[in-house]
C-alpha cells in the first residue's frame, strides 16, 4: 500500500470510517447468525474489511476480474441482491450518505465524502462484487 493510501485510511478510520465499518460487520454478523443469510454475510463481512481500509483498493465485478458468469453475478445474484437491498442494503447506504453529507461540508472532507458515496453504491448492490489492490 502506497504511503498516501495509508495516511489517507488513518485519517478514514478516525472520521468515519471505522463507525461505518462496524455496521458492516453487525449485517454480518446478523446475517451469518441466520444461516440462510450466510451468503449475503460472506460479502458483507469482505466490504466490512474494504469500508474500513478503502483507500489503495477498488470493488469491481468478479465477472469482470474472472471473466466469466458464476452464481454471485448471474440471475442469482440479482435475486441475492434485492433481497440483501430489502433487508440491510438500504440502511447501510443510508449511513454511508448521511456520513458523506456531513463530510462534504468541510473541503478536506470531500474526497472522504466521495468515498462514502462509492460504498453508499456497493451498500445497494454487494454480491458479486470483489476487492482488489487499486
Amino acid at each position: 500500500m502506497q504511503p498516501v493510501s495509508i495516511l489517507l485510511n488513518i485519517f478514514w478510520i478516525l472520521i468515519g470510517g471505522a463507525w461505518m465499518a462496524f455496521g458492516w460487520l453487525v449485517a454480518a454478523i446478523v446475517m451469518a447468525i441466520t444461516i440462510i443469510g450466510l451468503p449475503w454475510a460472506r460479502a458483507a463481512f469482505n466490504i466490512a474489511v474494504y469500508t474500513l481500509l478503502p483507500f489503495g483498493s477498488k470493488a469491481v465485478r468478479r465477472d469482470e476480474v474472472t471473466g466469466q458468469s458464476d452464481i454471485g453475478t448471474g440471475p442469482l445474484g440479482v435475486i441475492g441482491n434485492l433481497i440483501w437491498l430489502v433487508l440491510a442494503g438500504w440502511w447501510l447506504a443510508l449511513g454511508h450518505i448521511v456520513t458523506a453529507i456531513i463530510l462534504a461540508a468541510t473541503i478536506i472532507g470531500i474526497p472522504f465524502a466521495w468515498a462514502h458515496l462509492k460504498l453508499a453504491g456497493i451498500a445497494l448492490w454487494p454480491i458479486g462484487k470483489v476487492i482488489l489492490p487499486a
